[in-house]
Formats: C-alpha cells, sequence, structure tokens
C-alpha cells in the first residue's frame, strides 16, 4: 500500500515538472507597451565656424580721377607784390587793375613777367618773351607775337605782365588769343587788355613808352621758341 503511494506521488511530480515549461511558453512576458520612438531627423553635424565678413561700405570713395586739376590760384595780394616788384615805381596803379580784372574773371592761377616790343600808326607787329609762372606746374618761357590793328599811335617797348585764367595745363598757353587788345582799363601809367581762346583769359598789363589810344582788334599767338612769323 505505501509503495503504490509513494509511485503515484512520484509521477505526480514528474508530470508537475514537465508542464511548467509548457506554461512559461504559454503565457510570455508582455510587450512594452510604449517603446521610445525612433529619432526622425537626427541634428546635422554642427557646420564650421568662419570669421564674418567685413561690413560693407555703405559709400565707397570715388576713383581717384585722371583729369589734371587747374592748381592753386594766385590771391590778389600776390599778384600785386609780384607786379610791384616787377614794374617798380610805375605800379601805383596795378592794385586797381588787379581789381578790375578780378572782379571780369576771378583768380589767376598763373602769370607772365616779361617785355614786349611793338609800334603801329594803322598796322604793327608785337613781340615778346617772358616767364609762365605757375604754383603747381613749375615756370616756362613763353614767346608771343601778333597783328595789332587799329588806331594806335606811337611806339612802344614795354614791361608786360599777364594774367592768365582758366589755364588748365602749362603747354596749353600755345595757341592764339583773340580779343579788344587795347587800352580797355587805363589808369596810372598802366593799361589793361583781355584776350581769350577755349575758355583760358590772359590779361596782357603793360607799360612803356608810347601812348596808346582807341581800341585796335588782333590777337596774341604763344609760342615755345621765338619767330618772326606773328601769323
Amino acid at each position: 500500500m505505501h509503495a503504490a503511494t509513494r509511485i503515484i506521488a512520484l509521477v505526480l511530480v514528474m508530470l508537475g515538472l514537465g508542464s511548467a515549461p509548457l506554461a512559461a511558453q504559454a503565457n510570455p512576458p508582455p510587450a512594452q507597451a510604449n517603446p521610445p520612438p525612433a529619432q526622425a531627423n537626427p541634428p546635422p553635424p554642427p557646420a564650421q565656424a568662419y570669421p564674418p565678413p567685413p561690413p560693407a561700405q555703405a559709400n565707397p570713395p570715388p576713383p581717384p580721377s585722371s583729369a589734371a586739376p587747374q592748381g592753386p590760384q594766385y590771391s590778389s595780394i600776390e599778384v600785386v607784390d609780384a607786379g610791384h616788384r616787377f614794374f617798380g615805381t610805375i605800379s601805383r596803379g596795378l592794385a586797381q587793375i588787379v581789381e578790375k580784372a578780378g572782379s571780369q574773371f576771378g583768380l589767376p592761377n598763373g602769370y607772365v613777367l616779361g617785355q614786349e616790343a611793338g609800334g603801329a600808326m594803322v598796322a604793327g607787329l608785337r613781340y615778346g618773351e617772358g616767364i609762365l609762372y605757375t604754383k603747381n606746374a613749375g615756370d616756362l618761357r613763353v614767346f608771343w607775337q601778333g597783328p595789332s590793328l587799329g588806331f594806335d599811335f606811337g611806339g612802344e617797348g614795354a614791361r608786360t605782365m599777364m594774367l592768365v585764367y582758366n589755364l588748365p595745363a602749362t603747354d596749353a598757353i600755345y595757341q592764339r588769343f583773340a580779343g579788344i587788345d587795347g587800352s580797355a582799363y587805363f589808369v596810372g601809367g598802366l593799361g589793361m587788355t583781355a584776350l581769350t581762346m577755349n575758355n583760358i583769359v590772359v590779361v596782357p598789363i603793360r607799360t612803356g613808352v608810347g601812348v596808346r589810344l582807341g581800341a585796335n582788334v588782333g590777337y596774341l599767338k604763344f609760342t615755345p621758341t621765338a619767330t618772326w612769323n606773328p601769323f
């Protein structure tokens, strides 16, 4: 009896051990309810840092101009001082002439100091030579000649000062200047006339022997060398 009981108990134990794995397979552990979501767009790698570009200049300076400036001008005081040294004691009316020329043409950026000779009864010739002075382009020797037509009486051998206005370059003086070449303004033994060409104005201021009356019409031609041809 006891032996049968032990056999039955052994069988039951063996059956229980065999059913345990089956029960485990029948009831697996529940799956994770909310798994962490997969990262859809991974962040891009950090970009390489570069130094910031310099700020743009709002108003860049204009390129340098290739045109040559006309240069600094001479004040009335500088012109009068040069004329006093050149004309000497007969220059007492020079300041008035320079003032009158300045009221018409402004300030000169060059002047010529020289001497000319000429004479006319009805038709005549005028020749001269001198130095053109400028502040920033150096000095230049010039010669001038030209006919003089009109009512001129007496000979002339005169110191001559010429004020030059709007001269763009020293060699621009080498051309013909036409105008009223007479005693347009006369004071203190000095006479002022005016000639012009291509926006350049030349104002001769003359003194010397001879009396010049009326207005004569002619021109002056400036050249780099002396010539007897006034044309």
